[in-house]
């Protein structure tokens, strides 16, 4: 063994995992009575542009109104990309008014370690000036090709980085690869068309104590090809 060693950073359960848009209240009082481990309130691709403020809005709400905790949840936001002009809004008003509701950030299109390092910097002032006790982890999805380019380092991000998720998605656009629909194959492909990147990003979470966590099958009505 190497004398260097790291050990898991944060153990949380993970089975199931849903994602739920911010912009509606009703899916969100469903997802917090559901049997899922784990969910994200969305505030980036599942909700429209002129939908975004209310749904962080909502999103506030629900982390103040619902006892996430008391069900057996892990509640997580996604905020939205660092190149889009809604992120600081989100981390601001979701981590100053809910920062100690909030188990975890997921931060979308992680590119490189200084996207992790500008949502953890806003994230420490805030959680120090409002006093919060509470530790907000943060999450990054692997949806581009630049992230995976960069994963290894990404996942040797000292600070709440705690777990990468695996966007298939955004991250076959991103390559121009031809799929029927998120997180299937292509039929024409010779195998496991997402083999390479999953194995890639788990080594990469497994080196450096993250939890890997893969990406979604868009299809509800293919529970064989799910």
């Amino acid at each position: 063994m190497s004398h260097t060693i790291n050990h898991l950073k944060k153990l949380r359960l993970q089975r199931s995992e849903l994602a739920v848009p911010g912009s509606s209240p009703e899916m969100i009082d469903k997802a917090a009575n559901s049997a899922a481990d784990f969910v994200f309130l969305d505030i980036e691709d599942a909700v429209a542009p002129p939908d975004k403020e209310r749904a962080r809005k909502n999103i506030i709400q629900a982390l103040n109104d619902i006892d996430w905790r008391a069900k057996g949840k892990t509640v997580s936001v996604r905020i939205n990309g660092l190149d889009t002009h809604y992120m600081y809004r989100d981390v601001v008003d979701v981590m100053e008014q809910a920062g100690d509701r909030l188990d975890t950030i997921l931060v979308p299109k992680v590119g490189v370690p200084a996207d992790l390092y500008m949502v953890e910097a806003m994230v420490n002032q805030i959680e120090m000036a409002k006093g919060f006790k509470t530790r907000v982890g943060l999450e990054a999805l692997i949806e581009t090709a630049l992230g995976m380019a960069n994963v290894e380092a990404i996942a040797a991000t000292p600070g709440r980085l705690e777990a990468m998720h695996f966007g298939v998605a955004d991250y076959a656009a991103s390559n121009k690869a031809r799929t029927v629909n998120i997180g299937g194959f292509n039929p024409d492909y010779p195998g496991d068309q997402w083999h390479f990147a999953l194995s890639r990003m788990t080594v990469a979470c497994r080196a450096y104590g993250l939890r890997a966590i893969d990406g979604p099958f868009g299809d509800f009505s293919d529970p064989e090809g799910y």
